[in-house]
């Protein structure tokens, strides 16, 4: 029962961040904000979703998982509201200092860390690579649910509409963890950060932290907001096309979840992360050549078949190398960076794109991402997660 409810959950806000992301650039641009502003916006809602990762471990530790997930659930609510409501370009532009702006991953924000040590303890060790591969898989298919919908956004009323319904998924799941049994809480209560002083955990997630900032600042170039409004602003792609485009993204990622569970059985999780990243991220690049929309999306689709099979990898990766008491901690630590690095890139997409260079932020995200790719093998393709054979 607890596993059906965090996937209800994660179903719920991965609808509303499919939309969201697809919606947001498009909407602040009617409400009158520039390129640099609406960058700056996403920004300020990945810099958030990061630390608001922090401190939902640390309350975590000491009220407990379900208060937590409960919380987030009441910020989504107020950043759909923010959204729907307001008028002014500041209020717009802090909309997403709750850290549940979702613009760029169903799994950044408050609920990340909190949500993945729960599911942890929810399945056996032997399941847990497929645990997490359905957990991606189930916000794959919303994500694409949600994105898929937007295509019906074709004014700027219906677009607020959309976010008052934003506000309403935040109040539903925010219900949802009230009715968890008390198996997702840690069995071992203690400090937030213990696992941050033993020296060889402090070690491990530190490299994977710096790699991991590596990976999420080129990802900020190229999330789906800003791909979003570069497709618009590039080829005249509208919502009704958008909407539709992203929810073909998003299925194509659920089918590779569930692929990647199976891969990471088989060939073990940094293989799999590794060996289905590096060439999305090659695919990436090309992306900027293309002369038509109709070549853009091609290589799109094929890039998003293969760039996040390496997230429920990653996941289960990062919760099989710490202390169980240590999960959520080490998830919002390494999210943390993530997020922050992360956040840098959207304003400077959106610099590129307002001065025409449409390019960059392919070029940059799709070499970064490469580079972390070849760092991730070189430090840890010895080093196995505590639940592999």
């Amino acid at each position: 029962m607890d596993r059906v409810l965090l996937f209800a959950g994660r179903g719920a806000r991965a609808f509303g961040f499919g939309f969201a992301a697809v919606l947001i650039g498009l909407h602040l641009e009617q409400r009158g904000l520039s390129a640099p502003l609406i960058g700056l916006a996403l920004g300020i809602g990945l810099a958030a979703a990061s630390i608001s990762g922090l401190g939902a471990a640390f309350v975590a530790a000491r009220a407990g998982r379900r208060p937590v997930l409960a919380i987030t659930g009441v910020l989504m609510a107020l950043t759909g509201l923010d959204l729907g409501l307001a008028q002014q370009s500041g209020w717009l532009i802090a909309s997403g200092l709750t850290g549940m702006l979702g613009v760029a991953s169903v799994d950044l924000g408050p609920f990340a860390s909190v949500e993945q040590a729960a599911l942890t303890e929810a399945v056996t060790p032997a399941r847990r690579n497929l645990a997490f591969a359905r957990y991606s898989l189930t916000a794959g298919l919303f994500n694409a649910a949600g994105g898929l919908s937007a295509g019906l956004a074709t004014s700027e009323d219906t677009m607020r509409a959309f976010f008052l319904l934003y506000a309403a998924i935040g109040i539903i799941t925010a219900a949802l963890p009230l009715l968890m049994s008390a198996r997702v809480e840690s069995e071992l209560r203690g400090p937030a950060f213990a696992s941050l002083r033993v020296p060889e955990t402090r070690r491990v997630l530190v490299r994977l932290s710096a790699l991991f900032a590596i990976d999420s600042f080129a990802g900020g170039f190229v999330n789906n907001a800003v791909i979003s409004y570069w497709l618009h602003i590039h080829f005249g792609a509208e919502p009704s096309l958008l909407g539709p485009v992203f929810g073909v993204v998003a299925l194509l990622q659920a089918l590779s979840y569930e692929v990647s569970g199976r891969l990471s059985n088989r060939f073990g999780l940094i293989n799999t992360m590794v060996f289905t990243h590096l060439p999305s991220n090659i695919l990436l690049m090309l992306v900027a050549l293309s002369p038509s929309l109709g070549w853009a999306l091609g290589l799109l689709f094929a890039r998003f078949l293969l760039s996040q099979m390496d997230v429920p990898a990653r996941q289960a990766y990062v919760v099989s190398i710490v202390a169980p008491a240590d999960r959520a901690a080490a998830v919002a630590v390494t999210g943390a960076v993530r997020g922050v690095a992360q956040a840098f890139g959207p304003p400077l997409a959106g610099i590129a794109i307002a001065a025409a260079a449409f390019g960059i932020p392919f070029y940059a995200g799709g070499g970064l991402k490469i580079v972390y790719d070849l760092g991730m093998f070189a430090a840890f393709r010895r080093r196995r997660a505590d639940h592999e054979v």
